[in-house]
């Protein structure tokens, strides 16, 4: 389990705001040698995106007002909800503007010819399948209850993590908002971290 509390802040690549990571494959990597990450973002002020070329993003709004994310190429992803998402490439070229406000975002990035990640918006209860590689839940808002296939039982609150080495099931309150993360890696090119 990974507690919001333990969380550092460090700054973004581009020196704009701060970042907190949550978990890296493999452990420790820097934001050069990740083949996969989760992190938080707290954006106070407008502007650019870092750029990581040859990285598939989403970043999903967890509470704010939001922000629009605007392409270089005339793209527009609208975050104006909690649980709202976006994907991009992350070597596209991106200005934030914010709707009313700070925000503050999780994002999952992964280097494309390493591996793909999936992302589930969910409230309330669900079944938690561990499939891929590598699996975690996200608590959004409210509490979460999680029972492992092995009978143990967890508790998540907002901003606590748990990566999952077996299937569980998640039980919250309808307005609980939680992430389910799926990471597939490639075989040929890492190993799980």
């Amino acid at each position: 389990m990974i507690r919001a509390a333990s969380l550092v802040p460090q700054p973004w690549k581009n020196g704009g705001g701060m970042t907190r990571e949550i978990a890296t494959g493999p452990k420790g990597a820097s934001l050069d040698g990740f083949a996969w990450r989760l992190s938080l973002a707290d954006v106070a002020l407008e502007g650019a995106f870092s750029s990581f070329a040859g990285v598939d993003r989403v970043l999903v709004l967890l509470d704010g007002a939001g922000m629009r994310l605007a392409e270089a190429g005339g793209a527009m992803h609208v975050l104006d909800r909690p649980l709202a998402l976006a994907r991009f490439a992350g070597e596209t070229a991106i200005h934030a503007t914010l709707i009313n406000g700070p925000t503050r975002d999780f994002n999952v990035m992964v280097r494309r010819d390493l591996a793909r990640a999936t992302v589930e918006a969910r409230r309330g209860a669900h079944a938690i399948p561990c499939t891929l590689d590598v699996t975690f839940v996200f608590c959004v808002s409210g509490q979460i209850e999680i029972e492992l296939a092995d009978g143990a039982r967890l508790t998540l609150h907002a901003g606590d993590t748990l990566r999952l080495d077996q299937p569980a099931a998640c039980s919250a309150e309808d307005d609980a908002g939680w992430l389910h993360v799926g990471i597939e890696l490639n075989r040929d090119c890492v190993t799980v971290g």
